[in-house]
């Protein structure tokens, strides 16, 4: 197994390992808070305080373990996209390999992309506001979670921020059609020069 793709590996177990111990310190919490229920009943309070001082290091080591945890996820995600950009690269390559070939040739009507495009990540991010859209989706699943638990965050989204994931990713159709038709232009036509692909007004499928 290639080292990065261990790595990754590696980063999704020690994820997961954190969210184990972080359940297994939710379960010690609520343990210790029976505790400290039982020992109030019986009326001795110095017992109560140290279960209730367990039961709250509990607690805090529940959320350390999962913050801890979605920093990890963080980091595989970020290795995950490097490992798929490794692939893409791959694909790439021997995709501009047939095409040199076909060029050297001087037949563009054999040029053909190899069928390793059909392959890749047609997830390709082609607009930097999906950082901000992604900051959007938080703070709008926040509200929702806190209206769901009747209570009120009193925060507002930024304006003018409400687009869709969906807008800012092209389909690999889409780069195929504009790359083919641009290959298949007589050397030094300047019609596809002034082309942009707009993914703010892609359709949804």
């Amino acid at each position: 197994m290639p080292s990065m793709e261990k790595n990754l590996f590696n980063l999704k177990f020690a994820a997961k390992e954190l969210q184990r111990n972080s359940k297994k310190c939710d379960k010690e919490e609520k343990l210790e808070k029976a505790k400290v229920k039982k020992a109030i009943q019986k009326g001795n309070m110095e017992v109560a305080r140290i279960h209730a001082e367990n039961a709250i290091r509990q607690k805090n080591q529940s959320v350390n373990f999962l913050r801890m945890s979605a920093r990890v996820d963080a980091v595989a995600a970020r290795v995950q996209t490097a490992v798929t950009m490794n692939q893409v690269t791959k694909s790439m390559a021997g995709v501009v390999k047939g095409m040199d070939a076909t060029l050297k040739s001087m037949n563009l009507e054999k040029v053909e992309f190899q069928p390793s495009w059909i392959n890749l990540n047609t997830n390709l991010k082609l607009n930097p506001a999906v950082s901000c859209v992604f900051q959007n989706q938080v703070e709008s699943l926040l509200h929702e979670m806190a209206d769901e638990a009747g209570l009120d965050l009193n925060m507002e989204l930024p304006q003018g921020q409400t687009g869709s994931v969906g807008t800012s990713v092209a389909s690999a159709e889409q780069v195929h059609v504009l790359l083919r038709a641009y290959l298949l232009l007589p050397q030094g036509c300047e019609c596809l020069q002034n082309c942009k692909l707009n993914v703010s007004h892609v359709d949804e499928a």
